[in-house]
């Protein structure tokens, strides 16, 4: 084992590399790779992830035959069943959460085998940017309190009430305005309120598997595109806003009226599309046991919130997302929410912790992989002009988190005003593709597995999220 050279960088900058005017991109590409071979292994493991992903129901679905096989043997011999190891650990690689963790243990014995102990440790340690999984997993955690639901479900209530209190009327406010919260509260706080209340209010309903995978792809494409209000709250604009001076009122001309009209116009289309089986629903009693035995909220307590918890519950979030780049602040903020959460345990309920953590394992996964990507992803955003830098950015975004990508763009010098809004656009219209698209996606993904037999099929979400894609491409490059 050989150690790097004493102060060199790892990953090399983007300035380190040999300058690409005159030369196609496959040959820039080749001299990236022979200027630093690593690149292509760091891609291979990157790439090898992402089709994991792709395969995670298989390992579901072997580890269920293996632990039935053994049930049928432990009754033929008369023995009591017992959990089987190659089981659990069938359902751990299918875990969908963890897989980019795993597959950053090569990743990091690659890195101390090419450049040695130290380079591993100092790139996991120090390069590595880990603020935004530590914030997902705080801002979830406080967003699935029994007293922010139920505030949101209160006010959300008021405007299905104007639809009849129907699972239609609530599915149609949920789909439009929670994902909207996104650009004030921030999306994986979106995302947690908007998946909850859709296995309150929809899931537990037992809908057909094609409105499932219908209403998981629409949710994941709304609140990729909701975020994008303001210039604060959603991670691809806020990677962006202070390198390219964007304010509120910037993102909003520019990319803000356009999302909410095409939230409002893919949620109208699939009610539309699915409108029969939404009167069904209405006539439909709730799954028995769904809620009570599997829902993060702890519904059963029959008494009310008093208004102080609640003010001091939403204070907390605030605290959060003020402080979102700061993890030092928000991380001592949620340890005082831990003791509050405490002190008034009969109301402020945390039951679901491991939730929030295994989404946070998936991006701190997804990061220390994506810091390495950023040789092949910058040259070609650079020789995209508008349109193609919009199909680049999406298609980039389905196998990369989209703050990725519009971070990455800020290291391009070349870029104009139309290109910077195309790239950003790209990326977000493109982040309900696949649950590695958009930070958020995980989160609602894990709040909703169990309604998809633990295990949500890759190609059946992109079919769901297909069309609110288009539509919200359309309404990016056409309005």
């Amino acid at each position: 084992m050989q150690e790097s050279i004493p102060g060199a960088p790892f990953p090399l900058p983007l300035a380190a590399y040999p300058s690409s005017q005159g030369v196609g991109l496959l040959a820039e590409l080749w001299a990236r790779i022979e200027a630093d071979p690593f690149n292509a292994v760091a891609t291979t493991l990157f790439l090898l992830a992402v089709i994991h992903t792709f395969f995670a129901a298989r390992f579901i679905e072997a580890a269920h035959r293996v632990q039935h096989r053994m049930d049928a043997r432990a009754a033929a011999e008369g023995r009591t069943a017992v959990p089987s190891v190659a089981a659990e650990l069938l359902h751990f690689f299918g875990e969908v959460e963890v897989i980019f963790a795993l597959w950053a243990v090569p990743l990091v014995l690659a890195i101390i085998v090419a450049h040695g102990f130290a380079t591993a440790q100092h790139y996991i340690n120090d390069t590595v940017n880990y603020t935004e999984p530590m914030f997902v997993v705080v801002i979830m955690a406080l967003a699935s309190t029994r007293p922010v639901i139920e505030l949101a479900e209160g006010t959300l209530r008021k405007l299905a009430d104007l639809g009849g209190g129907s699972p239609g009327a609530w599915w149609i406010v949920i789909l439009i305005v929670g994902p909207l919260l996104g650009s004030f509260i921030t999306e994986p706080a979106a995302m947690t309120i908007s998946a909850l209340l859709l296995a309150r209010r929809f899931f537990d309903l037992q809908p057909s598997a094609r409105l499932k995978y219908a209403t998981l792809g629409l949710l994941f494409v709304n609140v990729s595109i909701g975020g994008t209000l303001t210039h604060f709250a959603a991670p691809p604009i806020l990677m962006v806003a202070r390198p390219w001076n964007w304010d509120t009122a910037y993102v909003l001309q520019h990319i803000g009226w356009r999302a909410v009209i095409a939230i409002a116009v893919s949620t109208a289309g699939y009610y539309l599309v699915f409108r029969r089986e939404f009167i069904a629903l209405a006539a439909r009693q709730p799954e028995p046991n769904v809620t009570s035995a599997r829902s993060s909220v702890a519904t059963a307590i029959p008494i009310a919130t008093p208004w102080w918890i609640t003010a001091i519950c939403v204070l907390f979030m605030v605290w959060t997302v003020v402080n979102s780049h700061y993890p030092a602040l928000f991380l001592a903020g949620f340890l005082f929410f831990l003791g509050f959460n405490r002190a008034t345990a009969a109301y402020s309920t945390l039951d679901d912790f491991r939730t929030p953590l295994l989404v946070g394992f998936f991006l701190a996964g997804l990061v220390v992989h994506g810091g390495l990507q950023a040789w092949w992803i910058a040259p070609v955003i650079s020789r995209l002009g508008e349109t193609p830098l919009f199909i680049g950015a999406a298609i980039l975004t389905a196998f990369n988190d989209n703050a990725l990508i519009t971070y990455l763009s800020t290291l391009v010098p070349t870029l104009n005003e139309g290109l910077k809004q195309a790239v950003v656009q790209g990326a977000v219209t493109a982040g309900g593709l696949t649950v590695i698209a958009n930070a958020p996606n995980p989160a609602g993904q894990a709040l909703l597995g169990r309604f998809f037999n633990d295990a949500v099929h890759p190609l059946y979400l992109f079919l769901g999220a297909a069309v609110p894609t288009l539509i919200a491409a359309a309404a990016f490059r056409l309005l």
